[in-house]
């Protein structure tokens, strides 16, 4: 398998050249305008594949060595070129040409420049259709598995967390209004499963990004011997693109990526607006640390949480960019189109988008997170949060469910108007809604009480948490 060096060379402006020594000039009777160069030109931005691009061209270099078109004089030049290409490119010296249109033209005439005819014949059996679909996906693949490896830390982040604070008692919501108890461990492993469904489809769609379309040339495949699968191996794919047609023209790879970086990013964006709750007045429940927020310029008391916010805002951002690719193939016949030049620029910026994101909120997370559980616990008894404890307690005395929930729903009424908890009624009184009620009661109507009786797989209980924690864990590990 041929290395990728580094996803992204640095960047640089690209500049015009004296003349436009396009790949097809031959063909026409004018120069492309230089309305039409700007428009069309891609360089500046495409020439993030180069790295890709060299890798993908060394391995097609090499196959068409192995089947006799390539001399070993050719293939050595070629392979001596492009290292110096990528060191210069590494290094920032590279010229970056507008009329050279694209990375893959910008790279080939710097070759010829530097091996003569032995950079012309690299084209030899290959398009640039099949050049750059294969680009993408190895910038793609090597993309993802960055991000497989930031999900994994998040994860290790939230389960910290959750192992830290798997007793502290919190509000669980429904509608945004209290409903029942739960441990803020608890509340955090909800993220965890979350991340780790994403890491499973993120996965899951890196099978279908590496595949290789090199070899189906334009879109018919080539008319020389070559062996896809060699260069294939060469490049570390699972397995070759069967039809050439499919192979150039179509993006669903990136758009399954897109829609699973969607996924990460809604989730993230759930997650920023509980810590945009938790953190203001209001709630208490927490604290961020101050190098996650700004001030005011008009109000000094300000604690601004703009990290959550702002992952709200480019979670937005990022489901544009998906559908901004579904829209582009949505209406493409076959085979390739130039349309598809329109798809790096989303793409680029969901990973780029993606990666800042996570970085920051794994700090955040893991770092930069503080609970107040004092604030937490008076939430979670100003809610009567555990009258549906209380409909059970009734129900394993033999009342029906539906007759209990009417009974404590009288209860509730009769705490509101005494402005007291479900917990400070008295005795006497919690019997005029059932007799069935004992003094045992006050056992179930506190909120450890509640909690702990959630004590199965997936519950809230504290001994739950713990454990799932340690599964969690174990699979990041294994």
């Amino acid at each position: 398998m041929i290395p990728v060096k580094s996803q992204t060379p640095p960047a640089a402006q690209p500049t015009s050249a004296t003349s436009a020594a396009g790949a097809w000039s031959g063909r026409f009777s004018e120069p492309v305008s230089e309305q039409v160069k700007i428009y069309t030109a891609s360089v500046n931005f495409d020439q993030r594949l180069a790295f890709a691009d060299i890798d993908g061209s060394l391995a097609h270099a090499r196959m068409l060595a192995h089947v006799g078109v390539l001399s070993a004089t050719d293939l050595q030049g070629i392979e001596r070129g492009l290292s110096q290409i990528r060191e210069e490119i590494a290094r920032g010296k590279f010229a970056w040409s507008i009329d050279l249109e694209d990375v893959h033209l910008n790279i080939e005439k710097r070759l010829t420049a530097l091996v003569g005819d032995a950079g012309k014949r690299l084209h030899t059996g290959r398009s640039r259709n099949d050049q750059v679909a294969t680009d993408i996906r190895l910038w793609l693949r090597g993309a993802i598995d960055h991000l497989l490896g930031q999900l994994r830390t998040l994860r290790g982040a939230f389960i910290d967390q959750a192992e830290k604070y798997a007793d502290v008692v919190m509000p669980g919501f429904t509608h945004l209004q209290v409903a029942q108890p739960v441990t803020f461990g608890h509340h955090l492993m909800a993220y965890e499963a979350m991340f780790a469904r994403d890491t499973e489809r993120l996965r899951d769609a890196r099978r279908r990004v590496n595949r290789m379309p090199l070899g189906a040339a334009a879109l018919a495949g080539s008319g020389y011997p070559v062996n896809r699968e060699y260069a294939a191996k060469l490049l570390g794919f699972e397995a070759i693109c069967p039809n050439s047609l499919d192979a150039v023209s179509d993006r669903d790879f990136a758009i399954e990526f897109s829609a699973a970086a969607t996924l990460i990013m809604v989730h993230l964006s759930r997650l920023s607006e509980e810590l945009v709750l938790w953190s203001s007045p209001r709630f208490g429940f927490i604290q961020i640390a101050d190098r996650f927020c700004t001030g005011s310029s008009i109000m000094p008391q300000k604690k601004n949480p703009d990290v959550p916010e702002l992952v709200r805002g480019k979670t937005g951002r990022v489901v544009g960019h998906l559908m901004g690719l579904i829209t582009l193939m949505k209406g493409q016949p076959l085979a390739y189109n130039k349309d598809n030049q329109e798809d790096k620029e989303p793409l680029f910026d969901t990973v780029d988008t993606l990666a800042a994101t996570l970085s920051i909120v794994i700090d955040l997370i893991a770092n930069g997170l503080t609970a107040v559980p004092e604030r937490m616990r008076a939430a979670a008894l100003e809610g009567y949060a555990t009258a549906t404890d209380l409909a059970d307690y009734l129900v394993r005395r033999g009342l029906p469910f539906r007759d209990a929930h009417e009974a404590v729903a009288r209860a509730v009424r009769e705490a509101e108007t005494r402005g007291v908890t479900l917990e400070a009624l008295p005795l006497d009184v919690l019997q005029q809604f059932s007799p069935l009620i004992k003094k045992d009661v006050f056992g179930v109507l506190t909120l450890e009480g509640s909690v702990a009786s959630r004590n199965h797989t997936g519950g809230t209980a504290p001994e739950q948490v713990k454990k799932a924690v340690k599964v969690a864990r174990a699979s990041l590990e294994g």
